[in-house]
């Protein structure tokens, strides 16, 4: 039986709230689980002590018996220090600009950089 620790969705429409279970993989989202460990509030400010909740002891009791958790938990349980942070790949080339527009913004810093220069001589 492979288990997952992963979140449950509860609440309303458009007012989500989560419960941190552990489950049977092959259970459905919100259907049966095993054990509650925690709950998680996207609605409540990122700073407040109230957006997770977590038992800890429980998370690393299930952690130590082979419970895989879901991507979005392994980086909260990283951030708490129960596993080993996950490095985050970086794009290599969707975040940059299409070539048109890299050669616009090369451009626009060189004449930028050549004005520039000639305010500083005129001077």
């Amino acid at each position: 039986m492979a288990l997952k620790i992963r979140l449950s969705r509860g609440g309303a429409k458009k007012r989500p709230f989560y419960k941190i279970v552990v489950a049977d993989a092959r259970s459905p989202r919100d259907g049966r689980f095993i054990e509650k460990v925690g709950t998680y509030n996207p609605m409540v400010a990122v700073e407040s002590g109230q957006r997770w909740t977590l038992d800890d002891e429980r998370v690393k009791h299930w952690l130590s018996v082979g419970a895989q958790p879901t991507d979005r938990l392994v980086r909260f349980f990283a951030d708490r220090g129960l596993v080993a942070k996950v490095a985050q790949p970086e794009q290599t080339k969707k975040p940059q600009p299409k070539a048109k527009a890299q050669q616009r913004a090369k451009d626009e810093a060189d004449r930028a950089a050549a004005a520039a220069a000639a305010a500083a001589s005129a001077e």
